[in-house]
């Protein structure tokens, strides 16, 4: 394992011997432990200044980094522009977290003599502080947002953690490069070195989330590579907090009033929904449930045919979408609405365009275990449902963890039968769009990206102001004197942040 930086160890797991291995993972490790000390002591506007100090790093480095990413990716330069605005706004909103100091949840009850229960009650103050320093596992498909500065890393810093980020392969120039300038950020914004560092290769990455030091891990990823690390985490002598989010299909339902009020515009939000990105987005449209006879196959292939080849992110994503697109067109009872193309190269690279098939609900079913998993890549499986009725059931049995579900009714269709879709999507996702295509995840305090099993494996959120939860603990302290209560929670209050009181007497009115 070669150190690159300070801040920046990069081993060669397939070369470099475990041991080695493991004493490079124990120093970056030591190191964010080291500087964890002094991290979640700062009081909130330093915090907010390191994050500020991140976003504007990266907005002066943003042409040499969107270049960088193409050359890695393949995403266009528009997409990638966008992703960098985002991540940008991510580190700034997460500021304003750490600003305001509400997420640390202060409540505090005062010493009550008459408590309800008859016996005094002792001075009781609660906070919510970070849990320590904190492996990202960065995701392929977004370099930017889910990679070394993306989301779990804003949220991480501003809750007070040190983050120890384990780079994805698909873009590693880049993820040196933008932890570098970050880092450097951090420090000159008066955080100490060590705040963010980054591992390289998958050996490095096993022994961060095993190291005793790491106290958090998050990750976006596969489902096989999720569920691995779940089980690593969870395996430990001391088990910790895991959030991965692994996989999701996002259905689409259609009701006949939903068809009739948005025909002329559905076909071409659906096939831009599916084909952004060339399908490589966590909330593409998988499924489309449209009653039977709803007529659109010549506007969804019209649609499909416009849209050009795009490069995948690698060739391993390439082979694992020729495999998916492969076993579901042979499937029997699938029909073929738009057979798009995937051009491969010498290197493995893919280029793909947009493959849209349809299958009865039955069929769906009868095959559930070719059908259902996610084809990371631009393809789609319209499924075709006789009534309103049958949705509910067919939702919680095909489609029970989703980041997203989405509903597209009639202007004025709110009935039973609706009310009891709308109820069963809050039940199977962790985001439910009446209106509109899920791809495009705004960064927004009330966001939640999340959602049950196979989603994610804690139903938390990786995108809004609730996902710094994820790297906090509850700590109360009993009878303490002011001087060894944290600044969050004296009486003083010193860091100028929200706190709640129960009053003394207050418990006679419970």
């Amino acid at each position: 394992m070669n150190s690159a930086s300070p801040e920046t160890t990069t081993p060669s797991a397939s070369s470099t011997p475990e041991a080695e291995i493991e004493h490079a993972v124990d120093d970056v490790v030591e190191r964010a432990s080291r500087a964890f000390d002094a991290v979640s002591a700062r009081e909130p506007a330093v915090l907010a200044a390191g994050l500020d100090a991140a976003a504007e790093a990266l907005e002066i480095h943003a042409d040499e980094l969107i270049e960088l990413a193409a050359s890695e990716t393949g995403l266009t330069t528009a997409r990638l522009t966008g992703e960098l605005r985002r991540t940008r706004v991510q580190l700034r909103l997460f500021a304003r977290v750490a600003e305001r100091g509400d997420h640390l949840d202060v409540r505090i009850d005062p010493h009550d003599p008459d408590f309800a229960l008859g016996v005094p009650r002792d001075d009781l103050r609660r906070v919510l502080m970070p849990v320590g320093p904190v492996a990202v596992f960065a995701a392929s498909n977004f370099p930017f947002a889910f990679s070394v500065a993306g989301g779990d890393t804003a949220a991480a810093l501003a809750a007070g953690c040190t983050v120890v980020v384990k780079a994805h392969p698909g873009h590693p120039l880049l993820s040196r490069r933008v932890c570098d300038i970050v880092a450097l950020a951090l420090v000159e914004a008066g955080l100490p070195e060590g705040t963010l560092q980054l591992v390289e290769g998958q050996d490095a990455g096993i022994a961060l989330l095993r190291h005793p030091g790491t106290r958090a891990a998050s990750f976006t990823g596969s489902l096989h590579a999720g569920r691995f690390l779940a089980h690593v985490a969870a395996s430990r002598p001391d088990p910790i907090p895991f959030f991965g989010e692994l996989g999701s299909v996002n259905p689409v339902v259609v009701t006949r009033a939903g068809l009739q009020a948005s025909r002329d515009h559905l076909a071409a939000g659906f096939v831009a929904s599916v084909s952004g990105s060339a399908g490589q987005l966590c909330t593409k449209p998988g499924f489309l449930l449209v009653p039977s006879g709803w007529g659109l196959d010549n506007g969804l292939s019209a649609a499909a045919a416009e849209v050009p080849e795009h490069r995948l992110l690698n060739p391993g994503i390439a082979n694992g979408y020729a495999a998916r697109r492969d076993a579901i067109l042979d499937t029997d009872g699938v029909r073929v609405v738009h057979e798009g193309s995937l051009r491969r190269d010498e290197s493995g690279q893919g280029w793909a365009t947009p493959t849209l098939v349809a299958v009865s609900l039955e069929t769906l079913r009868a095959h559930r275990d070719t059908l259902l998993d996610e084809a990371f890549g631009p393809l789609s499986i319209v499924v075709e449902y006789d009534e309103n009725a049958d949705l509910p059931a067919a939702l919680l049995e095909l489609f029970p963890g989703n980041l997203t579900s989405t509903l597209h009714a009639g202007h004025d269709e709110t009935g039973p039968d609706v009310q009891a879709i709308v109820r069963t999507m809050a039940r199977t996702s962790g985001r439910v769009l009446l209106r509109g295509w899920p791809t495009g995840v705004a960064v927004t305090p009330a966001m939640q990206h999340g959602g049950p099993w196979p989603a994610t494996t804690t139903d938390a959120t990786s995108v809004g102001t609730a996902a710094i939860a994820r790297f906090l603990r509850g700590v109360a302290f009993q009878g303490a004197p002011d001087a060894l209560l944290p600044p969050s929670v004296r009486d003083a209050n010193p860091w100028h942040v929200p706190q709640s009181r129960c009053a003394a007497g207050e418990s006679i009115r419970w």
